[in-house]
Parts: structure tokens; C-alpha cells; sequence
């Protein structure tokens, strides 16, 4: 037994999956080095992270810059500020000095011990003071550490050189250096400490900052020339004389005072040379003037000397009105540098705020544009998925297998309601659902109507074939001839294989049988009825069947299963075998096994006839080539049988059928004085001869002529013919099920097994000319009950055509609809 070649099945087709399938692609690996194959998140990711981190990068450049400005501009607003402090050191650095120069005068004249000790006593004050607006400007200089360089090495400069002048201070009480080593060291700090005020520095970006700077160190210089001026005046007052070069020196400094004071002119405000104006007609300024006049040498006169505590008081009180001047004019500096520090700061906050805020804004816009696409696009693919996956391949499942009116299929709306182009693409994708289910209907109409003409063929076939049956059943009794009664028998099986052939056509359509029977029948008058269906019936064996009943409605389809399967077995085997049949019980069900001796079939082969009988294919082409195969799987599937096929134990193959419970019925009850249904039992004639096994012909020989008691080869319709009389009620095959009351007498028959005068050479009957006149003429006359014997194949068979033929006539008559009931349950009655 085997099957022809049929296409290969794989695994579980794509659309029987029920869950997404999100390799969507799964031949082809997703490269993270092509951008095509990236997600739509990270490429929406990459499209807003690329243009921000540009952004980011060209804002934190302007945002550097503007912090670096801010920066520049505070430590620039901080060293102007600590110029209060500087000036006050130089104030006081000038105070010392030129009173340290005066008492150099005085010890130089004298000598005497006792002034060195008035020295020490008048310097001691303002070296304290000094020494405490150093101190001061050391704590105002701390939060300047990360400064500038520049600014650090000019303060480093100031403290060393001021660290000289502690050092000097030992050495002007007992006068061993001369003037000139000990003030210039004083000179070296206060011009240390300038060239520290003067130090900061805007940038070229701020001229008027620097201007601001230029002004109060030019003011700062010219109350430096004019200390340095009162120190000589005064050494010379305390001394009581002019040395050498002391005019000399006198003179560069008044020039260099003249110098810096013009320079301060032109780089100060209207209002700050309004204020020094002011204060340089002073009384007590115009007071050191003219007694700083007086020591000018005029006319060839000598300069006369300044009396020392005149001088001192009058340049004293000079020097504090410059110093207020000074402290006017820095404040101005410091007032401005701070207000444009301020003005930087805040632009720089501002900008770092607008820029903050536009990122954040851009972002925000981003994320939820980024976030409705990614939306858009999930919800597109979550659709397009359950459409390819789920919808549309369910729609053609319950169109390929709808076996009434077309069902109405809903195409749900498009997810994304948006009118963007996405939006149209999923408006586009419902348009392509809707066309395949448009088509996939239109498809689905067609295979109704060309299933309904199937139907209609099949059963206008089964109605001729059935007819031709009839004739050929009389023919068979009229004809005597043994060659051609042979004939007729032959043309007798290929009308039933004709049958069976319009049977599997209706399968093909997707129609159920319309055999109905409303009493079970024994499992082994359905085996027998199988194999009465099929050609070479003379090969079957039937070994072992158990006492088992099949319900009334599926005896018809399992008959058809059966005889396929049978078919299968002796036609892909070797005449000269036998194909074994068994019947067992096996738990609440049964099984079936048909065994032969064939070829077989490779694993692979085996392994796909099993899945086609595991899940009924969609009718097809191919399924024309492997018809007994098509509809075994879906008589099967219909019935709920189990059909596997199986390796034999040496050679061919097994198809083990399982039958379920719900198919197995009781035996049914006899009911008291009902005779035997009619064409159920074998006459006696036909199985007085019957041959043993062993003188069962096989197709392709003939029995022997030798063989005397061989009988006709009887038709598969004329197995279960009466022993007697005519039908007396319903029969397990009937449609209106026992008769309630007994049968009528009627007129006499002929017998439908005719009187036969054995056997001839062929093993065909013998007719004995005018032997069933007798049964017409004489009356009728009560008749021993024949012994009862277990139905062969053929007589199963011929019952079976006979009642097929008279459902197929009713049908053609009548209607071609039979109502059935929903949820598939058929009626024991098959009522129309």
C-alpha cells in the first residue's frame, strides 16, 4: 500500500501562528553598520540627538566664551577693588618714608644718641600702620589666588620688595647706610605696588575699563612724585641744608609730577579734573604750594630752606587732599568695572538661560514629535502584523472552509487616525486587507459555485450510475450465458468504483454524505461493505472482528473510508497476497488495521501522507492525484477518526484507523416476531459452495476448472440477498426504521438469487432453464427460517447499492438540500 508523490509539506504554515512573528525578515541578520536596517526609534533617536548635539556643542563655544568674558571681567572688578587696599598701603608706605628720610637728615647732623631714640620713637607708629594695611591687603588678595599670572607675579613682586623695607627699617636709627641705599628701597616697594595697581587689565574689547584703570594710576602716580618731593624738601629742612644733587633731583621730579598730571588730564572725566581742580585750590593745598615754591631757585638766588614741622604739616595735609582725590577716582574705576562685571554676568546668565530654554523646548518638541511617529509607526506595525499574521489568513481559513453562504468578513479601521503620511499609509494597508478580503470572498463565492456544480454532477452521476446497477442487476438475472454473466459482473464493480468515484467528488465539494441510517450496524458488515466496493475484494481477509456497532449516520462515510483505504492496499501490492483486516476494541473506542504485503513507502513519504491525513488539505490540483488520500483525511476529519499509517513488520504498510466512543453504539434489540431484514442474510445457494480460504481466487488467475463446488462470482449488491420471502419491515438501511406492523401478503417473487445448476469450468453458475417459474406460479407457502450466517463483502455491498440507489432516486425526484442541524449533529433519521 502506498501513494503516489505529492508536494512536500513543511512545517507549520505562517499564518497558523498565533503570535507575532516580529522577524518580520528572518532570512536576513539586522547589521547595527547599516543604517537601513536600523530601528525606527533609533533612527528617530539619531535624526533629534544629531542636530542637538550640535546645537549643544555651538551653544557651549558662545556660552564658553561669554563665562570666560564673565570671568576676565569679575577678577578684573576684583583687582580694581583691591587697588582701595594697595593705596592704602602705599599711602602709608609714603608716610614712613618720607619721614624716615627727614630723621636720616636729622641723624646725619647730630648724631647724637638721644635722637636716634626720638628716630625710633616718631617712625614706630607709621611702620605699625604700614605694616596693618599691608595685612589688609593681604587678606583682600586671598580670593584673587586664581588670578591672572601676571597679576600674581606683581603681587609677588610688592610683597618681596616690601619684605626689603622691613628689613631696612633696622638700619635708619643708627644711620650706617647711606640715604640714597635706604629710601630707594622704599621707592622699590611704592613702585612695586603701582605697577600692582596699575596690573588689571579688561581686555581690548573694553577700552573705557582701561581708561578707568589709566586715570587713577596716573592720579596715583602724581601723589607718588609729590611724597617723593615733600621727602626731599623735608630731609633737606631736617638736615639744614641742600646737598648736591638735591636740586637736581628736585627738578626731574617736579617734571615728572607736571608729566603725570597731564596724563591724568587727558585720560580723566570732566568731573574728576573738576574734583582735583577743586581740591588744588585748596588753602591748605595752595599752602604747601607756595612754601614748596619758596625752595625754587630764582634769580641766582640759592633755595632757601623749609622749616621742618611747617613743611611737614602744610605737605601732610597736600597729601591727604590727593589722597581723597585718589580714592575719588578709584571708586569711580571700581563703581564701573562692577557694573559692567554685573552687566556681563547677567548677560551671560541670560544667554546660558535662553540657550538652556531652547534646548529644553527643542527637545520637548522633539520627544513628542519623536514619540508620535514611534507611535504612529508601532501601532502601523502592530496592525500590518495582525493583519498578515492573523486577520486576513483567519478570513481565508473561514472562507476556504465555509460550506454554507458566504460569511460577511469585517476589515477593521486603520490605528493611526492621523492625516500624515502614515496616517495614509495605514488607510493604505485597511485598502489592501480589504481588496485580498474582497477578493479572497469573490474566491470563495466562485468555489461555492463551483462546488454546488460539482454536487450537482456528482449526484446526476450517482442517479445514472445507480440506474445502470439496476439494469445490470436484471441483466444478471436473465443472462445464462457464463461469459457473458462474467462480463456483466465485471461492469457491475466498475459501476460501484463509479459510485464511489461520485462519492469522493461530493468530499471534494465539501458536501456531507447523504447516507443516513437510524439503527447501528455491525462493524463487520461495514468491513464487509468495505471491501464489497472495491475491485480485487477477493484478496481480503477479514481475521478478527470484534462484535462491535457503528452508529447509523456515520456508517456511510466510514464504509467510504474504509473501502479508500482498502483500495490503497491491493492496489500498491502484489496480486498474489492477501490484505489482512482486523477489528478490535481497544478502551471506549476501536481500532481498525488493514495490513498488506506492498512496497511501502520511505520515511519521508510516510511522514507526509501522515500530515495530510493528520490536517486536511484545501482542495486543489494536486489533490486530484492523491484523491483517496484527500478524502480519507477529511472523511476522517469529519468523523473524528484517527488514521495513521505505519511501517509493517517485514514489508508494506499498516493503516491503523482509531474509532472514537461517540461512533460505537449497543447492539441493537431484536423485537419479537420480526423476520430478518431483507438482502441482510446470504442464501444458502451462494454460501453452500463457498470456497476455503485457500480456493479464494486472486485477481490476475482463475480458479481451477477441477474446483466442483465454486459458485458464481456473486455481485457486490446480491452479498446480504434473503433467504426468503419479501421484506417485512424497515431494515437497519431504512429511513423509516422497523415496521410497526407485520408486511401484507403480496404476490410472489422470483427469488433474487436464481436456482443455479452448479458451476462450469470457470467457476461462473449454471442456470437451470424455467426453475423460477415454480416460485412465481405456485402459491406462496410458509418457508423454514434459513440458518443465519455472518454477511460476506459482496453481499454487504449489493444491500448497500440497492439502498444507495433508491436515495439517489428519492433526491433527484425530490430536493438536493438536507437540512441539517447546527453544531454539525446529524440526526439518527437523516429526516430532510
Amino acid at each position: 500500500m502506498g501513494a503516489g508523490p505529492g508536494p512536500a509539506r513543511g512545517e507549520v504554515p505562517h499564518h497558523r501562528r498565533r503570535r507575532f512573528d516580529v522577524r518580520v525578515v528572518p532570512h536576513r541578520r539586522r547589521s547595527p553598520f547599516r543604517m537601513r536596517d536600523w530601528r525606527m526609534r533609533t533612527k528617530l533617536a539619531t535624526v533629534l540627538v544629531i542636530p542637538s548635539v550640535a546645537f549643544l556643542v555651538l551653544a557651549g563655544v558662545q556660552t564658553h566664551a561669554l563665562v570666560g568674558q564673565t570671568t576676565a571681567l569679575g577678577d578684573f572688578a576684583r583687582q580694581v577693588g583691591i587697588g582701595r587696599q594697595i593705596t592704602a598701603v602705599v599711602h602709608q608706605l609714603q608716610q614712613e618714608r618720607d619721614r624716615a628720610a627727614g630723621e636720616l637728615g636729622e641723624l646725619r647732623r647730630s648724631g647724637a644718641s638721644a635722637d636716634r631714640d626720638a628716630a625710633i620713637v616718631a617712625l614706630k607708629p607709621l611702620q605699625s600702620a604700614t605694616d596693618q594695611a599691608l595685612r589688609e591687603l593681604r587678606r583682600a588678595a586671598e580670593p584673587l589666588a586664581d588670578a591672572d599670572a601676571s597679576w600674581r607675579v606683581a603681587y609677588s613682586e610688592a610683597l618681596e620688595a616690601y619684605q626689603q623695607v622691613v628689613y631696612i627699617r633696622a638700619a635708619i636709627p643708627p644711620a650706617v647706610l647711606g640715604s640714597d641705599t635706604i629710601l630707594s628701597n622704599y621707592h622699590r616697594a611704592v613702585d612695586a605696588l603701582l605697577s600692582l595697581l596699575a596690573e588689571p587689565s579688561p581686555g581690548e574689547d573694553q577700552p573705557a575699563l582701561s581708561d578707568a584703570v589709566l586715570r587713577y594710576v596716573q592720579l596715583a602716580r602724581v601723589k607718588e612724585l609729590s611724597s617723593r618731593v615733600r621727602a626731599q624738601l623735608y630731609e633737606a629742612a631736617r638736615s639744614g641744608r641742600y646737598g648736591v644733587e638735591d636740586q637736581v633731583v628736585l627738578t626731574d621730579l617736579r617734571a615728572q609730577q607736571l608729566t603725570a598730571l597731564g596724563a591724568f588730564r587727558v585720560a580723566a572725566t570732566a568731573a574728576q579734573i573738576g574734583r582735583y581742580d577743586e581740591t588744588s585750590v585748596d588753602p591748605a593745598f595752595l599752602a604747601a604750594t607756595r612754601l614748596e615754591e619758596q625752595s625754587l631757585p630764582t634769580g641766582g638766588v640759592q633755595p632757601a630752606v623749609l622749616p621742618a614741622p611747617q613743611w611737614w604739616a602744610a605737605s601732610e595735609q597736600r597729601q591727604e587732599l590727593l589722597r581723597g582725590v585718589e580714592a575719588s577716582v578709584l571708586d569711580d574705576a571700581v563703581r564701573q568695572a562692577d557694573e559692567v562685571s554685573a552687566a556681563q554676568l547677567r548677560t551671560t546668565l541670560l544667554v546660558v538661560g535662553v540657550v538652556v530654554a531652547v534646548l529644553l523646548v527643542a527637545l520637548l518638541i522633539s520627544v513628542l514629535v519623536g514619540r508620535s511617529i514611534a507611535r504612529s509607526m508601532r501601532l502601523l506595525r502592530g496592525q500590518a502584523l495582525r493583519i498578515a499574521q492573523l486577520e486576513l489568513p483567519e478570513a481565508l481559513d473561514r472562507l476556504r472552509t465555509v460550506t454554507g453562504g458566504v460569511p460577511t468578513i469585517e476589515v477593521p479601521p486603520a490605528v493611526v487616525r492621523s492625516l500624515d503620511e502614515i496616517g495614509e499609509l495605514a488607510e493604505a494597508f485597511v485598502a489592501v486587507h480589504r481588496s485580498a478580503v474582497s477578493v479572497a470572498v469573490e474566491q470563495a463565492t466562485t468555489r461555492r459555485n463551483v462546488n454546488a456544480m460539482f454536487v450537482n454532477l456528482a449526484r446526476r452521476s450517482q442517479v445514472l450510475v445507480e440506474r445502470q446497477l439496476e439494469l445490470l442487476d436484471d441483466l444478471e438475472r436473465e443472462e445464462s450465458d457464463p461469459d457473458q454473466l462474467e462480463n456483466l459482473f465485471k461492469l457491475d464493480h466498475l459501476a460501484a468504483r463509479m459510485r464511489r468515484n461520485d462519492d469522493s467528488l461530493l468530499v471534494l465539494a465539501g458536501t456531507e454524505s447523504t447516507r443516513r441510517w437510524n439503527r447501528p450496524v455491525g462493524l463487520g458488515a461495514v468491513l464487509l461493505a468495505a471491501s464489497a466496493e472495491i475491485e480485487q475484494y477477493q484478496r481480503v481477509r477479514h481475521e478478527a472482528v470484534a462484535d462491535l456497532h457503528v452508529v447509523g449516520h456515520a456508517v456511510g462515510e466510514l464504509v467510504h473510508v474504509l473501502a479508500e483505504l482498502l483500495e490503497n492496499a491491493t492496489s500498491f501490492s502484489r496480486p498474489d497476497t492477501v490484505v489482512a483486516v482486523t477489528a478490535r476494541a481497544e478502551g471506549t473506542g476501536a481500532v481498525v488495521e488493514i495490513a498488506d504485503e506492498g512496497l511501502g513507502m520511505s520515511p519521508a513519504a510516510l511522514a507526509d501522507a501522515n500530515t495530510v491525513l493528520a490536517t486536511p488539505p484545501a482542495a486543489d490540483v494536486a489533490t486530484v492525484e492523491r484523491m483517496g488520500l484527500f478524502v480519507v483525511s477529511h472523511l476522517a476529519a469529519r468523523l473524528g477518526v484517527d488514521v495513521r499509517l505505519h511501517g509493517g513488520a517485514t514489508a508494506g504498510l499498516v493503516a491503523r484507523i482509531r474509532l472514537p466512543s461517540d461512533l460505537l453504539a449497543p447492539a441493537p434489540a431484536t423485537e419479537p416476531g420480526a423476520s430478518a431484514p431483507a438482502r441482510m442474510l446470504t442464501s444458502a445457494v451462494a454460501w453452500a459452495g463457498a470456497p476455503s480460504p485457500d480456493e479464494m481466487p486472486v485477481a490476475g488467475r482463475r480458479p481451477e476448472a477441477a474446483v466442483p463446488h465454486q459458485t458464481r462470482p456473486v455481485r457486490a449488491e446480491e452479498v446480504p440477498a434473503p433467504a426468503a420471502g419479501p421484506p417485512t419491515g424497515g431494515g437497519w438501511w431504512s429511513r423509516q426504521g422497523p415496521a410497526s406492523a407485520p408486511a401484507r401478503e403480496t404476490s410472489p417473487t422470483p427469488p433474487v438469487v436464481p436456482v443455479t445448476g452448479g458451476t462450469n469450468a470457470r467457476g461462473l453458475p449454471v442456470r437451470v432453464p424455467m426453475a423460477q417459474l415454480s416460485a412465481v406460479t405456485q402459491p406462496t407457502r410458509p418457508q423454514q427460517p434459513a440458518a443465519r450466517h455472518d454477511p460476506d463483502p459482496e453481499a454487504v455491498g449489493g444491500m448497500l447499492s440497492r439502498l444507495y440507489s433508491g436515495v439517489r432516486r428519492a433526491e433527484a425526484e425530490d430536493t438536493t438540500e438536507i437540512f441539517m442541524p447546527p453544531g454539525g449533529v446529524r440526526p439518527e433519521g437523516g429526516d430532510r
